[in-house]
């Protein structure tokens, strides 16, 4: 484990895909997050832990803007994304590098499953053709073969609220194949799913890490899925980075030491059931 005062000192902008540096946000006067710190490299697959209120979706938000922090910085593979609250200029380009994965999935129920693969394009696309979701042959070829490499092709031309909520999931992240996002930002993508489903999900974000090389950073509420699919975890409470190191390290006393009795919701909730499903 490496000790909270060296994150700051390990923590270097020039080799990572994401570099945050003291990150601070509120909401009401009530910090979400305090002069958080954190790098990750290229290619790296972490797991954001915490308790509900923790600041971990917080983080995750302003790692791609969605939300622009208090003070602070966020940087995408070296360029600034945001400084103290405020875009850079670059913020569109660098946004089209990172796909954003809903825990409620966020897509559009009435459009067919290849439609909303192909909305993950219309950051590279002209507003007129935005507008009209006007595709190309060569964007929906290339949306089938997002679908594809998610295991649902056979979809394509569902309705996506016709989908099972498994599904549905592994479609937003064939959109995040179809933007070409070399990132992937996950906030609790399995809260909503089923024990397969779930393991399902976590295996193919696994898969996308390991074998095309996509920077993964998921929030998570269950322990041991966290232990199971990540070498390394970061833990937060009351927005403050309280642990960043291996998994191995974030047993059951260290999980005690930072959230109390708090840390029964990480370990309890969903525990057996989830688990178990892990291993089949």
């Amino acid at each position: 484990m490496r000790p909270v005062s060296q994150i700051f000192m390990d923590t270097t902008s020039t080799q990572s895909a994401v570099y945050v540096n003291q990150l601070s946000k509120s909401f009401k006067g009530q910090l979400a997050l305090r002069n958080v710190a954190l790098g990750v490299d290229a290619g790296e697959r972490i797991a954001l832990v915490g308790a509900s209120g923790s600041g971990k979706s917080t983080l995750l938000r302003n790692m791609n803007a969605l939300q622009l922090a208090d003070q602070g910085v966020v940087e995408i593979f070296g360029s600034p994304l945001q400084i103290d609250g405020k875009l850079h200029s670059k913020a569109r380009q660098l946004r089209s590098r990172i796909g954003f994965i809903f825990q409620q999935f966020n897509l559009v129920n009435r459009l067919t499953v290849l439609e909303n693969v192909m909305v993950g394009n219309l950051s590279k696309v002209s507003l007129g053709r935005s507008l009209c979701h006007a595709f190309s042959k060569a964007e929906k070829t290339r949306a089938l073969s997002a679908l594809e490499r998610v295991g649902i092709l056979e979809q394509a031309y569902k309705r996506a609220s016709s989908l099972s909520g498994g599904q549905q999931q592994r479609v937003a992240i064939a959109r995040c194949l179809m933007q070409g996002a070399q990132i992937i930002l996950a906030d609790e993508p399995i809260a909503s799913l089923d024990p397969e489903s779930a393991r399902k999900v976590m295996e193919l974000l696994v898969r996308l890490n390991e074998d095309e090389g996509i920077t993964v950073i998921t929030s998570l509420h269950q322990v041991q899925m966290v232990r199971r699919y990540f070498n390394r975890a970061v833990a937060l409470r009351d927005g403050i980075v309280r642990f960043d190191g291996g998994t191995q390290d974030l047993n059951d006393h260290q999980l005690n030491e930072i959230y109390g009795s708090a840390a029964e919701e990480l370990v309890l909730s969903g525990h057996a059931e989830i688990f178990s499903a892990s291993q089949v």
